[in-house]
C-alpha cells in the first residue's frame, strides 16, 4: 500500500473512531436526560425514545445494559471529580495542604459532592445502585470513583498527620474511611423527605470529621 494510500486509511478510521465516540456521548446524555425524567429505574425502551432511536442503535455504542451503566458512571464520575478537585483547589490545599484548615477542606469536599445528590437525585440513585446489572467488583465504576477521591483526600490528610507527629502512611485508610462516611451520609440524607439544607448538613458533617482528625492528632501529642 502506497504511502499516499495509508494516510488516506488512517485518516478515514481516525474520523470514523471520533464519530463513534462522538455518538456514544450523545447516547449517554440521553440516558442521562431518561433518568432525571423516568427516574434511576428507566428503561431501555424510555432511553431510546429520549435518544430518538432504537434500542439496537444504542446495544451497538454502548454494548448491553451494563455498558450503558459504566457509560453514564463514566460521564457522572468526571463531572463529580472535576467539581471536588475544583472546590479543594479554592482552598488553596493544592498548593499547601499543611497549612490549610482541615475543616475548610472538608466543607468544600462534602459540599461538591452532596450538590450532585441534591441537585440530580435519580442520576445519583442510578450509579449507586445499579439496576438489574450485576457489576464486576474490579470494573465497579462507584469503587473506582472512591478511591480517585480518596487518594486525593489522602494527600491532604497525610499533610496534616505529618505536621501534627502521626504517621502519614495512615493517610490512606483514613482518607477511605472518610469517602465512605459521605457517601453512606449522602445515601440517608437524600431519602429523607424533612432533610435538613445541604448546608447544614456539610457544616455537620465536616465538623464531625474534623473533630475527629484534630483529636486523633492531639490526643497523640499529649501521649508523647
Amino acid at each position: 500500500m502506497t504511502r499516499s494510500r495509508m494516510h488516506r486509511v488512517d485518516g478515514r478510521d481516525a474520523r470514523w473512531t471520533a464519530h463513534r465516540e462522538e455518538r456514544r456521548m450523545q447516547l449517554t446524555e440521553s440516558a442521562l436526560r431518561a433518568i432525571r425524567r423516568h427516574g434511576a429505574g428507566v428503561g431501555m425502551d424510555e432511553i431510546a425514545a429520549e435518544a430518538g432511536t432504537s434500542k439496537t442503535v444504542i446495544y451497538r455504542h454502548l454494548g448491553d445494559r451494563l455498558g450503558l451503566y459504566l457509560a453514564v458512571c463514566a460521564s457522572v464520575d468526571r463531572l463529580i471529580l472535576a467539581d471536588f478537585s475544583a472546590a479543594l483547589d479554592r482552598t488553596d490545599a493544592a498548593r499547601r495542604p499543611s497549612s490549610v484548615d482541615p475543616r475548610s477542606v472538608l466543607i468544600a469536599a462534602i459540599d461538591s459532592y452532596l450538590a450532585l445528590v441534591e441537585n440530580d437525585p435519580e442520576v445519583y440513585r442510578f450509579v449507586t445502585r445499579p439496576p438489574q446489572v450485576q457489576v464486576p467488583r474490579d470494573s465497579d465504576p462507584v469503587i473506582g470513583l472512591s478511591a480517585s477521591i480518596a487518594e486525593r483526600l489522602s494527600d491532604l490528610l497525610a499533610a496534616n498527620l505529618r505536621e501534627g507527629g502521626r504517621d502519614e502512611a495512615l493517610a490512606p485508610i483514613l482518607a477511605a474511611g472518610l469517602v465512605g462516611f459521605v457517601r453512606e451520609s449522602a445515601d440517608s440524607w437524600v431519602t429523607d423527605p424533612q432533610r435538613v439544607p445541604r448546608a447544614e448538613i456539610v457544616e455537620q458533617l465536616a465538623e464531625f470529621a474534623a473533630v475527629g482528625l484534630n483529636g486523633f492528632i492531639e490526643n497523640h501529642q499529649r501521649e508523647s
